[in-house]
């Protein structure tokens, strides 16, 4: 059964970011390192203040639509702590192994046109560093999920 909620948790995750980006990379500028956005904004194809917002309104949704499901999933504080730990440990590596080195890094989708020459995708390295931290950081926020799984 958890083996079918991680696929549909992860299932979530990449539907949120589609919906996201809609039918052009740009509207995923966001999700883009300082270089390629800066270049975005040097060719006049995208508005600072545009991406701003567009961030900040799917990063709320993005962040009320993963908790609502995963407080949706579980009950309990220790098995709501494990189960929360497993979710949001399994979402940060799906993001960075299978949203951003497989789908980002290998899809044409994902080039923005006047960008080419400026590396968009982690190196493998970067990746590890930052999801290892991000690792750290889902234990501690795996307790936050838990003890308001047990408050509901």
């Amino acid at each position: 059964m958890i083996f079918v909620q991680l696929i549909l948790y992860c299932a979530l995750f990449t539907l949120m970011v589609k919906l996201g980006v809609g039918g052009s990379a740009l509207n995923g500028l966001l999700f883009y390192p300082k270089p390629v956005q800066e270049r975005v904004y040097a060719l006049g194809l995208k508005d600072r203040q545009a991406v701003s917002r567009r961030r900040k309104r799917f990063m709320t949704a993005f962040f009320a639509v993963m908790a609502a499901a995963l407080v949706a999933i579980i009950r309990a504080f220790l098995p709501a702590y494990w189960q929360a730990l497993l979710f949001l440990e399994l979402m940060n590596w799906y993001d960075g192994i299978v949203i951003d080195r497989l789908w980002v890094g290998h899809s044409a989708f994902w080039v923005i046109p006047g960008t080419e020459d400026i590396p968009f995708v982690q190196t493998w390295p970067q990746m590890l560093k930052k999801r290892g931290i991000l690792t750290a950081v889902w234990i501690v926020g795996a307790t936050v999920v838990a003890g308001i799984v047990t408050l509901i």
